[in-house]
């Protein structure tokens, strides 16, 4: 599998951690460098990992995962989506929606956002294709545009306010729809 094919594979990969940076951006009070680097070195650390999982685990566990992984996915950014509009909706003050800075929230984003890179590593594997160069390549490209998104969400969030948080969380109800009507369809 040449380079270009590669980065164009890593470059969809990552758009929905793309989005869903942005959303965590929404929820940030500044876009601090600290709170970019972890949240990409998240996302860019599973778009990496699952990958490699993927192919190691081959064809074996293909047939199981391919025929739930999106109701994983949907359900995963659904329930967040919803429970980030709830919480702006009724929050006073200073509270957040959601809080992007605990690791339990970013776990299952992240998780939640990678499982397509899950499959591309069973696809890998089925092509007889090398593992490390690509999920290093996707990894780092989901950093990239993950780190990049969450300033980019800081500063819409800052312009808009408080309100945000709703199309934050609309937009990962979005995301979670979009991956299942891909699958479904």
């Amino acid at each position: 599998m040449n380079f270009m094919t590669i980065c164009l594979i890593a470059i969809s990969l990552a758009m929905d951690a793309f989005a869903v940076s942005i959303s965590c951006g929404f929820s940030l009070k500044q876009g601090r460098t600290k709170n970019a680097l972890i949240i990409a070195l998240f996302f860019g650390g599973f778009q990496a990992g699952m990958p490699i999982i993927g192919w190691f685990l081959g064809t074996y566990v293909e047939q199981f995962i391919s025929a739930i992984d999106h109701w994983v996915a949907f359900g995963l950014l659904c329930v967040i989506g919803l429970r980030m509009i709830y919480e702006a909706c009724r929050k006073s003050g200073d509270e957040r929606a959601f809080d992007p800075e605990k690791l339990a929230v970013l776990f299952v984003l992240a998780i939640a956002t990678s499982i397509d890179a899950f499959a591309v590593g069973l696809s890998l594997s089925l092509l007889g294709v090398r593992i490390f160069m690509p999920a290093l390549i996707i990894g780092t490209i989901t950093f990239v545009v993950s780190f990049g998104g969450v300033y980019l969400g800081t500063a819409f969030g800052r312009l808009i306010g408080k309100r945000i948080e709703v199309l934050g969380g609309l937009l990962l109800i979005g995301i979670g729809v979009k991956i299942l009507f891909d699958h479904l369809s």
